[in-house]
């Protein structure tokens, strides 16, 4: 059988990726014999740089978009360039930096809207100096590139995943921005994708935004927005329930009763999630003509070059892929 590419994009120069891609490709790719062929989009000379650094003497089969439809297997890594001017292998964040990574992204969406692969799972990126307050994220970033109207932010793991309505935005922002038509269209977008690509009807759970799901203002997100959603979603025959209180959602005999939980804003499910399940999640942008997945970790530039950080998040982004290629 024929699989249609994974592409990589290298992300920050100034991160722990291409340590944590080299550590993926001995421990995963290779020891299960991938057979969804991968491809790197970054620099060529970084990449072969970083790898003698980290000791590893890996083949490199350097292609083009041309050739990428030769690509069968992950004998070698398999890797398109794009240029990118250092001085150090291990160099903060350059003038150059910025437009790299533009043309990673340029690379990748060519070959994505060309139907060459399969999806893109991208390295980290500094959002403050890549994004410099243009956009809210990466997620909000693609969403831009590619002229879609809307998506969600889900961070997957297949005991529990969670979805915050309101993604990078200031916590004084976040009641101003929730309406009834945004958290619908949401719900409905995951409810979707979980039965359309993972063949899963989903059980979902739904969090209020005030503590305790109640505020004594004159106005009460519950009862204006949160609510009048729910109600919609269950004549809409979606499997949610609700509202909960976070402050006592995710102890153990909760969550474990949904797959899927809508928070209102970023912090109120990401920390929750991140402390059950460490890097044993992904970041899947859906909406997007294409999966987009980013390992559920920034460039943690403060392990740079130390060879101490754990690939998990990266190995189970590719795994991801793999899973629906068996779908």
């Amino acid at each position: 059988m024929n699989y249609k590419p994974i592409l990589i994009l290298l992300g920050e120069p100034y991160s722990v990726f291409i340590e944590l891609f080299l550590k993926t490709y001995k421990k995963y790719i290779l020891k299960n014999k991938i057979k969804i062929p991968i491809i790197l989009v970054g620099s060529y000379k970084l990449f072969e740089k970083q790898m003698k650094y980290f000791n590893y003497n890996f083949e490199i089969n350097l292609i083009n978009e041309r050739s990428i439809n030769k690509v069968k297997n992950n004998k070698k890594i398999n890797i398109i360039n794009v240029n990118h001017k250092f001085k150090k292998i291990f160099e903060k964040k350059s003038s150059y930096s910025n437009n790299y990574i533009k043309n990673t992204f340029r690379v990748s969406l060519k070959l994505l809207q060309k139907n060459k692969a399969c999806g893109l799972i991208n390295g980290p990126i500094s959002k403050k100096k890549f994004l410099k307050k243009r956009y809210l994220g990466i997620t909000e970033y693609l969403t831009s590139l590619t002229n879609t109207k809307e998506t969600s932010m889900l961070i997957f793991n297949k005991e529990l995943s969670v979805c915050p309505i309101t993604t990078h935005l200031p916590i004084n922002k976040v009641a101003n921005n929730l309406t009834k038509k945004k958290i619908c269209s949401s719900v409905i977008r995951l409810n979707d994708f979980y039965i359309n690509r993972l063949k899963i009807k989903p059980k979902i759970a739904i969090l209020g935004l005030n503590p305790h799901c109640e505020s004594n203002s004159l106005i009460s997100e519950e009862d204006k927005i949160i609510r009048p959603a729910l109600k919609y979603l269950k004549l809409k025959k979606i499997n949610i329930s609700g509202l909960f209180s976070a402050d006592t959602f995710f102890l153990k005999e909760n969550y474990k009763k949904y797959n899927l939980v809508i928070g209102m804003y970023h912090d109120q499910v990401l920390i929750p999630a991140k402390t059950l399940f460490n890097f044993n999640a992904i970041n899947i942008t859906v909406g997007l003509p294409f999966i987009r997945i980013s390992p559920d970790h920034g460039p943690n530039e403060n392990m740079v070059s130390k060879n101490v950080s754990n690939p998990l998040s990266l190995i189970k982004s590719i795994d991801f892929f793999k899973r629906l290629n068996a779908s």
